[in-house]
C-alpha cells in the first residue's frame, strides 16, 4: 500500500526531526541554499504564469513545483523545520542548543540561496543593469516588495500585525505540505500531497519568510523604494516569527501529539 497511516506519519515526523538535527553545518548550508534558490525560481515561474494568463490563480497552480523538488530531494527549508526540529527538543531527543544551531544554519542557507538567485536573476534580466525598462515579472517583484514592507508599515501596528497573522496562516499550510508528503511512499503521491497546501498558501497571498528572502531583495534590485532596515523590520523578522508559531503549533504539535501515543511503538519511517 502506498498510503502511510497518521500514526506512522507521527513516527516519520520525529524520525525526520532527529535526522535533520544530526546534519553537519556543511549539509545544512548546501541544502538550505538550494532550497532558497528553488523557491525563488518558483516565484519567477508563478509570476510568469500569472502575467501570461492575467490570472493570479495560474501562478498558484505552478508555484508548488519548487517545494516539491525540495521535499523529493530531502533539502532543508527553515519554515518546514519549524514544525519538526522543536518536536525533537520537546521529546528530549536533542538539546536546545542543537535545535537553535540547526534552525540558524538552515535560515542562513535559505537566505544565501535566495539572495544569490535574486542577483543572478537581476543580472540576466537587466543585463547587469544596462536595461532599465521593467518587464511584467520585474514590475510584479517591485510592487510585491513595496507592498510587503512599506505597505504594511503605512498602516502602523495594524499592518504589521496583519503581516504576522498572514505568516502564521502561511506556515500552517507549508508545514502541512511537509507532513502530507509523509503520507505516501511513492514519488507521485508525495508530489500531489505536498503540493496541495502549498497551492493554498500562495493562492491566498500569505507571507512566507523564505519566499520574501527573494522577493523583497529582488524588488529592491529592480528599483523598489525599500531599504534593508525596512525589509527586516517591516517584514522579515515579523514573518519569520509568525511562520515559527504557525508551523509549530498548528501542524507540528497538533499532528504529532494527536497521533503519537506514549508507550506505543511508533514505526520509524522517513520521507
Amino acid at each position: 500500500m502506498d498510503y502511510v497511516s497518521p500514526k506512522e506519519v507521527a513516527g516519520a515526523m520525529m524520525s525526520a526531526a532527529t535526522t535533520k538535527a544530526a546534519l553537519p553545518v556543511k549539509d545544512l548550508l548546501i541544502r538550505g541554499c538550494l532550497s532558497g534558490a528553488l523557491l525563488a525560481i518558483s516565484v519567477i515561474l508563478a509570476n510568469l504564469a500569472a502575467s501570461q494568463a492575467k490570472l493570479s490563480m495560474a501562478g498558484a497552480l505552478v508555484f508548488p513545483v519548487g517545494f516539491i523538488i525540495i521535499v523529493i530531494l530531502g533539502l532543508e527549508l527553515v519554515t518546514g523545520s519549524f514544525s519538526l526540529i522543536p518536536l525533537a527538543w520537546f521529546e528530549k531527543k536533542i538539546s536546545a542548543s542543537v535545535m537553535v544551531k540547526n534552525l540558524f544554519w538552515v535560515f542562513t542557507g535559505n537566505l544565501i540561496g535566495s539572495l544569490l538567485f535574486a542577483f543572478l536573476f537581476w543580472s540576466a534580466s537587466s543585463e547587469m543593469g544596462t536595461i532599465s525598462v521593467l518587464g511584467p515579472i520585474e514590475e510584479m517583484l517591485v510592487k510585491a516588495a513595496e507592498k510587503k514592507t512599506i505597505g504594511y508599515a503605512a498602516h502602523g501596528s495594524a499592518g504589521l500585525f496583519a503581516a504576522f497573522i498572514k505568516a502564521v496562516l502561511c506556515n500552517w499550510m507549508v508545514c502541512m505540505g511537509v507532513v502530507m508528503a509523509m503520507t505516501s511512499k511513492s514519488t507521485s503521491g508525495k508530489m500531489f500531497a505536498a503540493g496541495i497546501p502549498i497551492f493554498i498558501f500562495f493562492a491566498l497571498g500569505y507571507e512566507h519568510a523564505v519566499v520574501n528572502m527573494f522577493v523583497i531583495p529582488a524588488g529592491m534590485l529592480f528599483g523598489a523604494k525599500v531599504n534593508i532596515s525596512e525589509w527586516w523590520l517591516y517584514n522579515q523578522l515579523i514573518v519569520t516569527a509568525g511562520n515559527l508559531i504557525g508551523g509549530l503549533l498548528f501542524t507540528g504539535v497538533a499532528i504529532y501529539y494527536t497521533h503519537s501515543r506514549k508507550g506505543e511503538a511508533i514505526p520509524n519511517t522517513s520521507i
